[in-house]
């Protein structure tokens, strides 16, 4: 397939989603399954536009005049890939299955559209309904911000020092001009291919054999935070697929025992054949069983309660930018119920004197302050750890300056730490 007929499929895939709002990665799937002639290749091209095309739907539209999918994946080719409109002309020229030929309001659209006077909620391309919430934590930075959201993220990996350290995974991975990251000091960056994909990491001896998992560095900064220490009892209530789990286990040196659960049973399963592969010993996974309290041998016990709350995924728009098209009030209104409730559970968990770590992928207040605060109006035996000595003893000094101004929480955003949106606060249980 030729980039033109490129361009038509993924107008084919975003009129999909107009028609029948779900997720991008199912229209994709559905695309591939109804065009078999389309190599892996093309697929992940046309995948990328249509990815391309939702990072910046809002300003696209803004500068377009329309909302059609066919002006979202003209924006795309302008206006995120940098191309000129003689460029995107020639492009939609280049073969009988291309679309059809832009017309002189398309490319004059091209070539003089600015966004310079958009709103907010435009120029950093999220819905409308969340600018006053995005707002009360940027102010006058949130289209700075919320366009740091709209670019494609880096592929970053984490170093299992269970199986190795940093410098062997990076002679394992020269390759793929791999790198450290800037924060995390047990963190991998390897650089994107030309499409915005990673290369197929999952298939590299390394991954194999345990020494790398793919994890965010955000994800890494969190779990490195939270401080699991050899010979700790820790509960990971929100375990899902496993990837703090394995992360907090590398740090505890396989020493003590961490607890894995999850509500939804069938998030838990690929952390058996992670476990595996990581070289984990002291993990305990709590399927959950009916209505029975698979953790109540554990009230009082432990060291550590991590909470990586279930949450609107604000923070991981690079990844998922349909999502935020999706979110609705309704759906951060049944977070925060969520959120509430999770915490709620892992209170009588924590023994006196142990900590209780909260953690979401998201940027709004509503699900992170303001969780924290009503929780300790209902449980005041819980306080503030300061964020500050947290970083310290994980070596992560770097990261202080995105402490709250009080110093009793961690706000990474893209713009600010280049990694994926996380919110970390440590509470102590004094009673």
């Amino acid at each position: 397939m030729r980039p033109g007929a490129h361009a038509a499929a993924a107008i084919e895939v975003l009129a999909d989603l107009e028609a029948r709002r779900r997720p991008v990665a199912d229209a994709l799937k559905d695309w591939g399954l109804s065009h078999r002639f389309a190599g892996s290749k093309d697929r992940a091209s046309i995948a990328s536009l249509v990815y391309d095309a939702l990072r910046r739907r809002s300003s696209i539209v803004w500068r377009l005049g329309a909302e059609t999918p066919r002006a979202l994946v003209l924006g795309a080719l302008a206006f995120t890939r940098g191309l000129d409109a003689d460029k995107v002309a020639a492009l939609f020229a280049d073969s009988p299955h291309a679309p059809d030929a832009l017309s002189a309001s398309e490319i004059q659209a091209l070539s003089n559209s600015k966004i310079d006077d958009a709103p907010e909620w435009v120029r950093g391309d999220y819905p409308e309904w969340l600018d006053e919430k995005f707002a009360r934590v940027f102010g006058a930075e949130r289209a700075f911000e919320g366009e740091a959201l709209a670019e494609r993220a880096p592929l970053d990996l984490r170093v299992n020092a269970l199986k190795g350290d940093r410098a062997e995974a990076l002679k394992e991975l020269s390759h793929l001009h791999a790198a450290p990251t800037p924060l995390s000091p047990v963190g991998i960056r390897i650089p994107l291919l030309a499409d915005g994909r990673g290369p197929p990491v999952q298939s590299e001896p390394a991954f194999l054999h345990g020494l790398v998992e793919v994890q965010d560095e955000g994800s890494q900064i969190a779990a490195l935070v939270a401080g699991a220490a050899p010979g700790e009892q820790v509960i990971d209530l929100c375990a899902g697929g496993g990837g703090k789990t394995l992360a907090l286990s590398a740090g505890m040196a396989n020493k003590g025992q961490i607890f894995a659960y999850d509500r939804d049973i069938r998030r838990l399963a690929p952390l058996h054949e992670r476990a595996q592969r990581a070289g984990v010993r002291n993990l305990q996974i709590r399927s959950p069983r009916g209505k029975e309290d698979v953790l109540g041998d554990l009230s009082g016990h432990a060291d550590m309660v991590l909470v990586d709350a279930p949450c609107t995924g604000t923070g991981t728009w690079r990844r998922n930018p349909d999502a935020k098209w999706r979110l609705r009030p309704n759906a951060l209104e049944a977070r925060m119920a969520e959120q509430d409730a999770v915490l709620d559970q892992a209170a009588p968990l924590v023994k006196a004197g142990g900590r209780l770590v909260y953690i979401t992928c998201s940027l709004l207040a509503d699900e992170n302050t303001d969780r924290l605060a009503a929780f300790r109006e209902r449980h005041p035996g819980f306080v503030p750890s300061d964020m500050h000595e947290a970083m310290g003893q994980a070596g992560l000094a770097a990261c202080e300056s995105h402490a709250a101004k009080d110093g009793n929480s961690l706000l990474l955003t893209p713009r600010r730490s280049g990694t994926d949106g996380f919110f970390v606060a440590i509470l102590k249980r004094q009673s």
